[in-house]
């Protein structure tokens, strides 16, 4: 319920802690009396243009200095769908709140739906500061919302009232991600490092960075080891978005003039989708193709299927369905449920070695080049990738 008082020369409207204010003239300002600082009035546009007295930064200040600590202000849901790599997720609305304050900014306006935001922050503004103190401590802290809006400035205020030392980010986490999507668009020198399952790859992958090449593991961010067989027991892939932030930094951090070792992928590892700027790159790259025999791929194939349970991969390989057959499906399902492992594997190994066989011949065999290997996974196998890596830059230099 509203209440009308008349002040000197305007009428205000009074609801607990929010004034619309009517001057002679006929025209109205909005005010709000922030429940975060008591006795202050504050008009809503002065809240709009509020800077910190830490300042603000933009993105390019983020990645320059990792060991700021980041507080999300957003969602927990909109938190889980995407945020900042390493972002502290403090929400200033539930995702039921943050229903509800939109359905009201679409139905009733922008007015009705920051007096319900204010009403829902007041009980928590104690709270909020508290837990932002006890991640930020007393070092400078870069606070955001979706666009840098209201959410963020507000608890951003409250923070500075409590004598903390926010930094505001310029544009929120929508610039944040439009600078994500547009960095892959940075041309790269990738290698891709290629080879038939069961020959190591991504184990080499982690040798070539201890020899100090720059590396991008895909499978490790996705949390997948890429076939239908490769979800990662007891983890949860990422959204696509969070895979793609987490990709952002490494992406940047690279040198563009040596060469990014890269394993060769689908575009899907599992749910997850690797950009299409980035995946148009790894396309065009050249290869560098381990080989090793069938029999070692075989057995390292067995160890790597040790860990997972008879149900998973009858579940995994029935994904398989219309690319192995009815009748090679269910030899398949047979091996696993005998416990004839080494069998399974094989039928599989041979639809695998097939269809590799295939994506190869759509590459230019002038772009592939071969690296032999005594058994999967080799590390003498290491010295000749480098070797290759230095010479395909020699020649990207003189071209």
């Amino acid at each position: 319920m509203s209440v009308t008082k008349s002040i000197s020369h305007c009428n205000l409207l009074v609801n607990d802690s929010c004034y619309r204010v009517k001057f002679p003239n006929g025209a109205s300002r909005f005010l709000v009396i922030l429940p975060f600082y008591p006795r202050a009035h504050v008009a809503l546009d002065e809240l709009q243009t509020y800077r910190p007295s830490d300042g603000t930064v933009d993105v390019p200040w983020l990645l320059d200095h990792p060991d700021t600590s980041v507080v999300d202000v957003r969602s927990p849901g909109e938190y889980a769908q995407g945020h900042i790599p390493g972002a502290i997720s403090v929400p200033l609305f539930s995702d039921e709140e943050r229903a509800i304050v939109g359905t009201l900014y679409k139905q009733q306006g922008r007015t009705i739906a920051i007096e319900r935001g204010l009403e829902f922050a007041t009980k928590k503004a104690d709270a909020l500061a508290n837990a932002i103190s006890d991640a930020a401590g007393e070092s400078p802290f870069v606070i955001h919302c979706w666009r840098g809006g209201m959410r963020s400035r507000g608890v951003a205020r409250l923070c500075d009232q409590r004598n903390l030392k926010p930094k505001l980010l310029n544009g929120g986490y929508k610039a944040f991600r439009q600078s994500v999507l547009k960095s892959f668009e940075q041309p790269r020198f990738i290698i891709l490092l290629a080879g038939k399952t069961g020959t190591g790859k991504t184990i080499l992958l982690k040798k070539l960075s201890d020899a100090g090449e720059q590396t991008i593991d895909l499978e490790g961010l996705a949390v997948h080891r890429g076939s239908v067989f490769g979800a990662i027991p007891g983890r949860q892939q990422p959204t696509t978005e969070q895979f793609e932030n987490q990709l952002f930094p490494l992406w940047q951090q690279l040198n563009p003039l040596r060469p990014v070792w890269i394993e060769g992928e689908n575009q899907a590892i599992g749910r997850v989708h690797v950009p299409q700027h980035l995946f148009k790159q790894m396309v065009a790259a050249p290869i560098a193709l381990v080989e090793a025999d069938r029999e070692s791929r075989l057995k390292f194939l067995l160890k790597d299927y040790e860990a997972v349970s008879t149900e998973n991969l009858i579940e995994a390989v029935q994904r398989l369905k219309k690319r192995l057959g009815g009748l090679r499906l269910q030899q398949a399902i047979d091996a696993i449920q005998t416990g004839n492992r080494h069998e399974f594997a094989n039928l599989t190994l041979d639809y695998y070695d097939k269809s590799y066989g295939k994506a190869l011949q759509h590459r230019n065999p002038d772009e592939i080049h071969t690296v032999s290997m005594k058994r999967p996974a080799d590390p003498q196998a290491v010295a000749p990738l480098v070797k290759l890596a230095k010479s395909l830059e020699a020649m990207t230099i003189k071209g």
